[in-house]
């Protein structure tokens, strides 16, 4: 009896979890592709232009593009050059914040539509930031930017050294530590 009882649970559990990963546009009858859309370069500073690219209209196919996540509205995708690809450009707004959006495609003919990310960062990924100055880690060097700093730890050692000495020798002559 546990036994069937488990083999059911763990059906019902798995039929439960595919059931929740499917799409809500699955259960509403209108047909939605994830990906499908290229979008490049796929990370863009705010102020650059983005291409978005399909081949999932057909040939010869149209589509409106939707870039309203990051703040550039819609724009057309029209065929493009190589048979069967629907191309558009949009610029991302100087105001877009850095974050992942979801670029949006809508065939003309076919009503179906593809989604692509778009990564909107602060640097160029083209542009590397080499870092600058020297490690603030707190060791700091015995020719340190600051002498004075340097001679109140050369100071502050002395002194713990011998501190340490002392007690240590009142500890040898037995006098109550």
């Amino acid at each position: 009896m546990r036994r069937t009882a488990r083999l059911l649970t763990g059906t019902a559990l798995a039929v439960a979890a595919v059931g929740l990963t499917c799409p809500a546009s699955v259960y509403a009858g209108e047909a939605a592709t994830t990906g499908g859309l290229e979008v490049y370069p796929s990370s863009v500073v705010p102020g650059e232009p983005a291409t978005a690219r399909t081949a999932t209209c057909g040939e010869g196919g149209s589509a409106a593009g939707d870039a309203t996540a990051v703040g550039a509205g819609t724009f057309p995708l029209a065929p493009g050059t190589d048979a069967g690809e629907a191309v558009g450009r949009f610029e991302v707004p100087p105001s877009a914040q850095p974050g992942t959006y979801e670029i949006v495609a809508t065939c003309g003919r076919s009503g179906l539509r593809v989604t692509g990310d778009l990564v909107v960062t602060l640097t160029s990924a083209r542009e590397p930031v080499h870092p600058k100055g020297s490690v603030k880690t707190g060791v700091g060097g015995a020719l340190g930017p600051d002498p004075v700093q340097t001679a109140a730890g050369v100071a502050a050692l002395a002194v713990a050294a011998a501190g340490g000495t002392w007690l240590l020798h009142r500890r040898a002559r037995g006098d109550g530590i």
